[in-house]
């Protein structure tokens, strides 16, 4: 008997690895060529990141109402005055340490010196305090004394600082009181990587405009409803609840990854399905260990600095800096793969990013998902810049394999992503080629909808035939400017943005620059590139520092009705 497709049923208390190998032996015994997995309603707990390889080729996991779940129930509270009490577990035999809480399916707030928020509905950020001076030479950050009065013995503290488009994780090494000012530095790497790189910097009182920030992650600062903090030495968990809380489920997150499609470029994985599955509960922790200094879109730097006297580029203006990045961690990441596909799966309650095509990725679709409560960016594609490669350096590499070519992202919903990280962005696509991008509705976000292309160089790359069509985009750079619903870098010949929709930009008043904000950006190196047909309500657009070939046709208010109509999820 030839057996062409067999299916695994199993529940929460099986093991999902384990019937992963299982599918895996039916097609290597001859048994089955397509392995269709059944996930029964309920959670499903992996101690470690589901790996999918090649041999998992053709395989399909199917949910019911199923959640893969990176979290941790924190149990056994105990009520202390205002704040209820627990005991942090140990995980896999060891301590953790996590950045996230979910009580009763909310997230509740890190403990900060901001509000967690109005009765009117004000934005609480809006009364963060403002750096007085910036001293690189000294690795010193000046703010007012009163701002830093509460934690000057906290021993984990953190300073989130607002600097043009990115926001830096900083953890406080020491505060020194002068005055009615306080000198406050750093630990390392951060505080090199902060006061070296040129780019995003943060804005001194001179520019009218000095940047914001706000306190976390001290006990002396856990003092609304709604807030929480850990005792990491004492593993004990502190959280305040809201006004007739009760404590219900509360969920701290232990892995940063719930799943991994690995390949390699000579034996990729191939034809693997998910659908009707919500990956949540992660978290990631290098804010935690080593900060968080970004370039752009959550990249973060791992060495940056000026340079003096600058860089010569044919073709480019001159390099005043040189940078090289890491990346994120996703609650998915796939890595040489060809067609993987999610089909209305949701991504949830997550630390780091969404969905990510990392490297080396041919096909693979993201229709009919819902990506929300993400800490950076929703759905990730594409190279940001290999680590070796400093991030100004066109991207064109010998070996093709590298690229992330064909991926489509649809009918996708995005909301209040980017909650934490605020620079990062729904759709982050860097160098691509052949990526759809349509009728995704994006709104509630803190900084751009939809980033498309990287390098800041107009030089020949692999980006081509990119193509961002009838999106829905509103209520976009919540917390940061010099953005726009749509943006786009780098030299794309063939692309085409067509028919999005992008209206009400929100207006936080503590951005660097009030009026720096568009609704389209070709910014630098942008070449090739084809914009038509986007409605906006005005046309307040920016093209910086661009390539040649690029062609506006029929932007703003003008636009066809029906374009309107038909932009956004279907």
């Amino acid at each position: 008997m030839n057996i062409h497709a067999a299916d695994i049923h199993i529940t929460p208390d099986s093991s999902l690895a384990d019937a992963v190998r299982h599918a895996r032996e039916m097609r290597r015994l001859g048994q089955a060529t397509d392995v269709t997995i059944h996930l029964a309603p309920g959670i499903y707990f992996p101690y470690e990141s589901l790996r999918l390889r090649p041999e998992d080729s053709g395989l399909t996991i199917a949910g019911n109402n199923a959640v893969i779940s990176g979290g941790l129930k924190i149990t056994n509270w105990k009520k202390q005055g205002k704040l209820m009490v627990a005991d942090v577990p140990d995980f896999n035999g060891r301590p953790i340490d996590f950045r996230q809480l979910w009580v009763n399916g909310s997230k509740a707030v890190r403990a900060r010196s901001v509000s967690v928020g109005f009765a009117d509905g004000s934005d609480p950020f809006e009364q963060m305090p403002r750096i007085r001076a910036y001293d690189k030479k000294n690795r010193i950050l000046w703010v007012p004394k009163v701002a830093v009065a509460k934690i000057m013995n906290a021993p984990y503290a953190e300073m989130v600082l607002h600097e043009m488009w990115c926001t830096s994780n900083l953890r406080i090494k020491s505060i020194d009181i002068q005055g009615d000012s306080a000198a406050v530095r750093f630990h390392n790497p951060e505080a090199k990587l902060q006061f070296e790189h040129p780019w995003p910097s943060p804005m001194t009182p001179d520019t009218g405009h000095p940047s914001p920030f706000y306190l976390a992650n001290a006990k002396e600062l856990l003092d609304e409803p709604g807030e929480w903090y850990h005792d990491i030495r004492a593993h004990k968990l502190y959280y305040m609840p809201r006004q007739g809380e009760t404590v219900r489920e509360a969920i701290v997150p232990v892995l940063e990854t719930l799943v991994d499609v690995v390949g390699c470029a000579e034996r990729p994985v191939r034809n693997i399905t998910m659908k009707g599955i919500t990956f949540a509960y992660t978290t990631w922790m290098r804010p935690s260990e080593k900060g968080h200094v970004p370039l752009q879109a959550g990249m973060f730097l791992t060495e940056a600095y000026k340079l003096r006297p600058q860089i010569d580029r044919p073709n480019n203006h001159k390099l005043d800096n040189q940078g090289w990045l890491g990346r994120a961690d996703a609650a998915v990441e796939l890595r040489y793969a060809e067609d993987v596909n999610f089909n209305n799966c949701h991504f949830e309650h997550l630390g780091g990013s969404g969905l990510d095509y990392v490297v080396g990725c041919r096909g693979g679709t993201a229709t009919h998902c819902t990506f929300t409560d993400i800490a950076m960016n929703g759905y990730v594609c594409g190279s940001f810049s290999p680590e070796g490669l400093e991030t100004h350096l066109p991207y064109a590499p010998t070996d093709f394999r590298e690229v992330c070519i064909g991926q489509t992202v649809s009918d996708c919903d995005f909301h209040d992503v980017t909650n934490e990280d605020w620079g990062c962005v729904a759709i982050a696509a860097g160098y691509v080629n052949g990526i759809t991008i349509d009728h995704n509705t994006i709104h509630d976000v803190s900084y751009t909808g939809i980033s498309l292309g990287w390098g800041w160089n107009r030089d020949s790359v692999c980006m081509r035939d990119n193509r961002v069509h009838a999106n829905l985009i509103y209520n976009y750079a919540q917390h940061m400017y010099d953005c726009a619903g749509i943006y786009t870098l780098g030299n794309q010949p063939g692309t085409v943005i067509s028919e999005n929709v992008v209206r009400d930009i929100a207006r936080p008043t503590y951005v660097h620059d009030p009026n720096h904000w568009f609704y389209l950006y070709t910014d630098e190196g942008s070449s090739n590139i084809t914009i038509r047909d986007n409605w906006t309500p005005e046309e307040k657009f920016l093209q910086n520092a661009n390539g040649p070939g690029n062609v506006w046709e029929n932007n703003g208010p003008n636009v066809n009705e029906n374009i309107k109509r038909n932009a956004g999820k279907r």
